[in-house]
Formats: C-alpha cells, structure tokens, sequence
C-alpha cells in the first residue's frame, strides 16, 4: 500500500481502526473489547450477556469518575459501536436464534493490537527475528530450486552438519541457548501466536464480504441463469484457490494432525517450565494456544459452510420461484387455448382492463366513527345449565397430511410414478373429500408432481351417512401423477 496523503485521507475517514483510535471513547471501546473478546479469545456473545458485561464496566467507571461519565445506557453504546459509521462490532442474528450477537471487526482488533505494541517491553530481542529471516530466505530458495544436483549437495551438507553436531553431543558437549535468546524467541512466539487468531477473524470477515457481493449480484442479475452460475462458481473458486485460501487450508489440515497437536502439547509444556521462562509470568492462556487456533479455524471454517448452505438455499428459492411462475403462465395459456379452441374470436385478440385512471376524491371518503366503548358491570356471574347437543365438538375431522405424503411416498418404492387414483385404491380415503382435497393439495405443492386436465379419473370411496346406512361416493378429477 503506498503511504501518500490522498490513501491515508481515505482510510482515516472509512477504516474503523482509525476512527477507532480516534475517538473519544477509545480508551473504553478498545479496554472493555480487548478484555471481552481478544483475551478469551470469543467469537460472538449474547447481546444480553455484553450489555450486562459493559453495565459493570460503566458502573465501576461512575464511581471513579463520577456519575456525569459515560452517561448514556450499555445497549446504546453497543448499538453505536455496531453502527456503520464506527463499525467495532458486527451485530447479528444467529441461525435458528431471535437474540442478537455481537462479534469484534477485524478492523478494532487491528487497532487493539496496534495500542498493545505502544507499551514499553522489558526486553526486546532481535536475534530470533534475524534467525527466522534467514530460515525463510533458505526454504523459498530450496522451494524454487530445479536442478537436483543442487538439493542433493543441500541435503548432503545439512546432514553432514548434523552428523557433527551429534558427535560433540556423544562426547559430552552439549550446546545449550542463553537466558536471552529464550527469551527473544518466546516473546516472537507469543506475538505471532497473537498475531495468527486476528488473522482467522480478516479471513471470516473476507468470506462474508465475497457473500454478501454474490447475493448482491444475484438480486441484480438480468442474464441468462447459466452465466450468473458460471461467474459466481468461478470467484469462489478463485478465492478457495488464493493465496489466502490455499494458506488457510494448508494451515488448517497441519494443525488437524493429531500427531501434530500431541507434539505441540509436548513443547509448550516442556518450554513453559523452564525456569527462565517461568520467571517471566506467561500469560496462563499460552500453554493452550493451540487449542485457541483450533476453535478459531473451526468457527471460521463453520461460517464459511453456513455461507455456502444459504447461498444455495437463496438460489433455489429464487430458481423455484421463477419455475413457479412460468409453469402458472403456460398453464394459463393453455386453459385460455382450450376455450377459445371452438369458438375462436373474430375481433380483438386481447382485452386491456382499467385503462381509466382510477379518482378517489377526498370528500368521499368515509367520516371518522368513534368505536363503540363496553361498559363492562360489576355483576357476578352464575353457573348456569345448558341444553343442547355437544356431540359436534367431539366429530371433528382431522387430515393428517404427514401421513398422505407418507402414502405416496411408499407407493413411489416400487415404481417411478403413480396417479393419485392408484393411491386411493391402495389406501382407501377415510375421510372422503376433505382427505382427496388434502391429496390435490400435496400434488399442487410438489414441484415434481403433474395434472393433466385432458384425462379424468373416477376416485370412489364409502362414506356413513347421517341415518348410519354406508354409501358409495365418487368424484371426477383431472389426472395427477406423483412422480418419485
């Protein structure tokens, strides 16, 4: 990124860590946040939960401050703080959940991680840093060398230098690192242990931004569907297929390895109870760091499956919709054909209804009627005794749907397609035509499912009668055939 005045003038006005280090509030925001969301290493948290969080926060301010400080209510800071003019927190709404969440931007956690490298360091060491330049110059030039002569003189030298190093072991000499340098190379550790959960957040908040440009796309797209499909496969593609996906995914299957996680174990707790280190009071949380990256790479590798399932549901909505909706205009089309089959007219092809502008004055509109008020009394109720027939209330017709759509799903085992006629006769209607219309209704709700309104079936069933005699009941219907 170049550093002129015309690129920091932009990212001092749109990007939320500067408006963040330049706000009033910063010292709350990036405190009550650092020790929320950054320490515990949280992912999202009940609205109702943050609000309580910063109410003890504002609280135990007042009292050193005063009651003038901080006067405003915690809902209303976290709102503000959500807003899209500051942008600290993503406010949203969880699947299956009415109570809203909130989870910390990339943008606050780079300025919180900014002001934490304000503070002055006891200790600052370079050797370690200088250590892992060389250590990535010799992999990226081994990495990209071609000539097999080459990695096999390399390989031949580092095993020459292992072979000696061995040697000075097996005779007693055992070189060991100086108090400085382990402690240069644990706090490089825990900076770039820091460093890697904000990293799993830009990458959560880079796969949202790719959805929310993909939905946007769709509900502008006047193409063809073929070409929408084909652009958004392929920009997916391309980011699973960056640098930043390929990073990730490589990152993520190497932490997986259970040898992988039982040998990092093993070195924490072996570094951690040297005494050098012991004596600089790590923080308590490092010995399950790895731990946290796991939790991390898996929330972030859930928000991008969530992603992908609701980007596929909000096309097959769409994609039902539009299907829906042409399957109504040709069955319309074919219903006016078949009337004007015989007698086709011999004028106008098409008649245009309320080509008149409709004028609704407002003088004829009706006056303002005042609702009538209950006067309601205080006189007692008495229990009285009624006479009459009750046996209606206990004769209600009840159609299980679940179990109609079972029916056909188990005549659809054998064959590939039945008419509902064929499933009426293999599970007789028992409730007569309120159970035919609730099979219409199946038909008229499965997409799979077809009427022809050029063949008739004869659907019959036996009903009792009111005089308790049992009749035979038919009824003509257009064909359906329920396709498996």
């Amino acid at each position: 990124m170049a550093i002129d005045y015309a690129t920091l003038n932009l990212l001092r006005q749109n990007h939320p860590a500067w408006r963040l280090l330049c706000s009033d509030h910063a010292p709350l925001v990036a405190s009550f946040l650092e020790r929320i969301f950054v320490t515990p290493n949280r992912r999202a948290i009940d609205a109702a939960d943050l609000t309580e969080a910063l109410e003890d926060e504002l609280y135990g301010l007042r009292r050193q401050l005063g009651p003038e400080a901080f006067p405003r209510a915690a809902h209303d800071y976290l709102d503000d703080w959500a807003s899209a003019d500051k942008g600290w927190l993503r406010k949203f709404y969880a699947a299956e959940s009415d109570e809203a969440q909130y989870d910390l931007t990339p943008g606050a956690e780079k300025a919180i991680a900014w002001l934490a490298t304000l503070a002055t360091r006891s200790f600052v060491g370079t050797e370690s840093r200088l250590l892992t330049l060389f250590t990535l110059l010799r992999q990226m030039s081994e990495g990209s060398e071609t000539d097999p002569a080459v990695r096999l003189a390399e390989l031949h030298r580092r095993r020459d230098e292992i072979d000696a190093e061995m040697a000075r072991i097996a005779q007693g000499c055992v070189p060991l690192l100086e108090d400085s340098a382990l402690k240069d190379r644990f706090q490089q550790f825990v900076q770039l242990s820091r460093e890697l959960l904000s990293d799993f957040r830009q990458v959560e908040y880079n796969f949202r931004q790719l959805d929310r440009r993909v939905r946007e796309r769709i509900a502008l797209w006047e193409g063809s569907k073929g070409a929408l499909l084909e652009e958004i496969l392929g920009e997916r593609d391309l980011i699973t297929d960056s640098d930043e996906g390929r990073s990730f995914r490589a990152f993520f299957d190497f932490l997986m390895s259970s040898a992988r996680e039982e040998e990092l174990t093993q070195l924490l707790e072996h570094i951690l109870a040297l005494p050098v280190i012991r004596d600089m009071a790590p923080d308590p949380r490092t010995r399950r760091i790895h731990y946290d990256w796991l939790a991390a790479g898996e929330h972030t590798q859930r928000t991008v499956a969530q992603l992908s399932s609701q980007l596929r549901r909000f096309l097959d909505d769409r994609a039902w919709l539009e299907n829906r909706r042409i399957m109504d205009l040709l069955r319309e089309i074919e219903s006016l054909a078949l009337d004007l089959r015989e007698t086709p007219p011999g004028g106008a092809m098409m008649r245009l209804y309320e080509t008149g502008a409709a004028v609704d004055l407002p003088l004829e509109r009706r006056l303002y009627n005042p609702p009538l008020r209950l006067a309601i009394t205080d006189q007692a109720i008495d229990a009285g005794q009624a006479d009459m027939d009750d046996s209606a209330l206990y004769a209600q017709i009840v159609i299980d749907r679940a179990e109609l759509a079972r029916h056909v799903r188990q005549a659809l085992q054998n064959r590939s397609q039945i008419t509902l006629r064929e499933v009426c006769e293999l599970h007789p209607l028992r409730h007569g035509l309120a159970e035919l219309v609730a099979y219409l209704d199946l038909a008229a709700m499965d997409a799979k499912s077809c009427i022809d309104e050029d063949v008739t079936d004869t659907v019959i069933w036996r009903s009792v009668h009111t005089d308790g005699q049992e009749r035979q009941r038919q009824a003509h219907i257009p064909r359906v055939i329920f396709v498996r």
